[in-house]
């Protein structure tokens, strides 16, 4: 059993946190469900960037569709689709052995929405009605129109993936706004199986704080905010208002680890995954960081249902000047901005391949 079968084991969701076409048409894909237990994908803007701007693997439908009344931005979103409805069917084995908890894909809005509560809501809903997979999630950012627009697309029945939460408040919101869209859903007599993962974002913390503390609180902060993260959470779970709709037949937010690939190279390259291993929770992970973990990771020990050391580690930040709830907007804002950034960049590379004269010979 390698290591990321053991994680499989514990009780942790592994997902892959890229997908291209070469990934998915090689096989290779297919190979990290069988031989690693991945059971679900993420994407982002940034990965699409990459994956369309990098080589020629969607060249031939991008020229297929050029000549189409479409915008570049719904060009793109025929390409992911196109992506993520093959990644979904590879998923549907998980997806039904786990009666709907595990083996998701998800689809994010445009980030150009995140501050836009009625398109937000209007995308969402369009968006998962086109992809026509009942385990593809549809990615909305955790900022405060984010929050607003959530509570609604879950009312209207369609799953979330909340992505760039940076602390334990701002995934209490996110929890926060699907519990009312449940509970409007349970007063209207609606199906409460709406499924929803809440993302908490851990590596940025340590990048941001390295160059403002000692060498040995680095890599530190990221681990510590999620600790504190994972008992708000549980907590959460197990108070009354969560029963009440977990025995009416809700299914529970899960919480989601992302951005747990290392960025620093003298740190060990499974730290948050080896850090965050927990029951119940998902890791989503860069191919590089899943390939090593699955090479020489272990699973040595659980995060600590009370918090652990967290708040310890945390008020040694604190005594350094850090004040973690300004860091943790400043994050979610930056987060925003470098998505937008990517899609941005991701969209004009669309414009130059469809107006490319290569593309139409």
């Amino acid at each position: 059993m390698n290591a990321t079968q053991a994680l499989h084991q514990l009780g942790q969701s592994l997902w892959l946190d890229n997908i291209t076409r070469p990934l998915l048409r090689s096989g290779t894909l297919a190979r990290y469900i069988s031989a690693l237990a991945v059971t679900g994908l993420t994407s982002n803007p940034t990965i699409f960037e990459h994956a369309i701007g990098t080589g020629d693997s969607y060249d031939a439908s991008i020229h297929a569709l050029a000549d189409m009344d479409l915008s570049d931005e719904d060009l793109f979103f025929e390409l992911a689709l196109e992506d993520l409805t093959q990644a979904a069917d590879l998923f549907r084995p998980a997806f039904t052995a786990s009666a709907g908890v595990d083996g998701w894909v998800s689809l994010e809005v445009s980030p150009l929405l995140a501050h836009n509560v009625a398109h937000t809501i209007r995308d969402a809903s369009r968006l998962h009605a086109k992809a026509n997979k009942a385990n593809l999630f549809i990615k909305i950012p955790g900022t405060p129109a984010g929050i607003a627009a959530i509570e609604e697309v879950i009312f209207n029945g369609v799953p979330v993936n909340v992505t760039l939460l940076f602390s334990c408040e701002q995934v209490l919101a996110a929890a926060e706004a699907y519990l009312r869209g449940i509970e409007r859903r349970l007063a209207a007599g609606l199906d409460l199986r709406v499924a929803a993962v809440l993302s908490f974002f851990v590596s940025r913390w340590d990048v941001a704080v390295k160059q403002d503390v000692a060498t040995p609180l680095h890599n530190r902060l990221g681990i510590a905010i999620a600790m504190r993260t994972y008992t708000a959470h549980g907590k959460l779970l197990a108070a009354e208002r969560w029963q009440r709709l977990a025995a009416a037949g809700a299914r529970a937010p899960r919480l989601l680890w992302a951005s747990t690939g290392t960025k620093d190279v003298a740190a060990p390259d499974t730290l948050y995954v080896q850090a965050l291993a927990a029951p119940g929770t998902i890791n989503t992970m860069p191919e590089k960081t899943l390939l090593a973990f699955a090479d020489h990771g272990q699973v040595e020990r659980v995060l600590p249902v009370d918090g652990g050391y967290a708040e310890a580690v945390i008020a040694e930040f604190q005594h350094e000047g850090i004040n973690d709830d300004a860091l943790a907007a400043r994050l979610q804002r930056e987060g925003v901005d470098a998505f937008a950034t990517s899609w941005n960049a991701m969209l004009m590379r669309i414009r130059e391949k469809r107006a490319s004269p290569a593309l139409r010979t």
